[in-house]
């Protein structure tokens, strides 16, 4: 007879980690409503439904913007597999995790990649992407991740779109981290390929990717050489399923995930982008503040600091990893180490969506004050919620 695993009863966290991020009670409902086929005539529509709020979210009027199914790594992949062929060259920016994976992902495309690197938590200068387009002309693809969840930078992409038509490339922007909770402007930009993800500061679980490609893009696409190397990702077919009028059957869409971004793109539009921003720069000031009364500094570079993902360094002479457990096991917040070269040296904290609320900067804030104090350092408790308060109040 087989043994049957208990009933699920997971514990309840905070998650102020790089993501997953909280997830709104109406996200949750919005999953537990009747399944429909995914060629259903309703189920159409709400797929169109998600489609308008994701232009309106990404600031775009691409006819082709939709959901991967997949998480942001699909998002990623399907950018690059779509647009990047045998021989292509392909400049990434490479300044972290996320764009190291970019760089990993052209080569399995058979792209000749030419890597930009800058050192982990700074940004690349916009002077050194034009150069390096002159350099290795000519270039298909320009890949940069505007928000870089390993290091907490934010890269600028204002004019990089236009710098790069210049040199007749196509600019890739990985959103993943950005998307709902800082400033995103896919038209604004000119870029022509940008992915994101449901589980950061759309507060909606893993399991889609919001994709947009602009018209020059598509054109890239149908004008390939060779079949894109990925069945599942490739844009040419997925957009049929996707395209009104048509729906071509590609593959079976995640019915309840379309349920859960229909319902966090509505919460992320009904309160407004330009407030939702405000409100993620405003707890990360106040996070900041606290951080800094126990000798924690910012990872990235000043001026271009990630106000939905706050990567710090660990006070000098403490193990971070003790601490870390500590506040997940005891004070029931989750938070992120660091990757690469950062691990060991850094914390990563998530203010994003649903995350980025007062009284969890105070949480997390109180929480490693008391373990730090338990591992002997000389903390006076309270001084880092005091700290944040008098931000929230300046």
């Amino acid at each position: 007879m087989a043994t049957l695993v208990p009933e699920l009863n997971p514990p309840s966290r905070l998650l102020l980690g790089p993501g997953p991020s909280m997830v709104s009670p109406r996200v949750l409902r919005a999953m537990s409503v009747p399944l429909l086929g995914h060629l259903d005539p309703a189920f159409l529509g709400i797929m169109n439904d998600v489609q308008q709020q994701l232009r309106e979210v990404f600031r775009t009027k691409n006819p082709f913007t939709i959901a991967i199914s997949g998480t942001g790594s699909a998002g990623m992949e399907a950018a690059l597999v779509n647009l990047v062929e045998p021989g292509d060259t392909a400049l990434v920016c490479v300044n972290g995790v996320f764009s190291t994976r970019m760089a990993d992902i052209v080569e399995r495309c058979g792209g000749k990649l030419v890597k930009l690197e800058t050192p982990w938590g700074q940004v690349t200068d916009l002077a050194r992407i034009e150069e390096a387009l002159k350099k290795n002309a000519p270039v298909k693809v320009v890949a940069v991740v505007h928000a870089e969840t390993s290091t907490g930078a934010q890269q600028p992409i204002e004019g990089l779109g236009k710098l790069c038509h210049q040199h007749g490339a196509l600019l890739v922007v990985d959103t993943v981290t950005s998307l709902g909770g800082v400033p995103v402007e896919v038209d604004g930009w000119e870029a022509d390929a940008v992915y994101s993800g449901t589980q950061k500061c759309l507060s909606c679980p893993p399991g889609l990717a919001p994709l947009t490609l602009s018209p020059r893009a598509l054109e890239a696409v149908k004008g390939r050489k060779s079949k894109c190397r990925s069945w599942y990702l490739d844009a040419g077919m997925i957009a049929d399923y996707w395209a009104e009028g048509k729906r071509a059957y590609h593959h079976t869409a995640p019915i309840s995930m379309v349920y859960a971004l229909r319902e966090s793109l509505r919460i992320v539009l009904e309160e407004g982008l330009e407030a939702r921003f405000e409100r993620h720069r405003r707890h990360s000031a106040a996070l900041m503040a606290g951080v800094a009364t126990l000798g924690c500094a910012p990872q990235a570079q000043a001026g271009h600091r990630l106000a939905s993902l706050n990567c710090i360094q660990v006070p000098a002479g403490v193990e971070e990893a003790p601490i870390r457990k500590a506040v997940l096991l005891e004070n029931g917040i989750e938070i992120g180490g660091g990757l690469g070269p950062l691990a060991g040296k850094v914390w990563r904290i998530g203010l994003m969506g649903e995350s980025s609320r007062q009284e969890n900067v105070l949480a997390v804030l109180a929480a490693l004050e008391q373990q730090l104090k338990k591992a002997g350092r000389p903390v006076r408790l309270g001084a880092a919620g005091a700290a944040a308060l008098e931000a929230y109040a300046g």
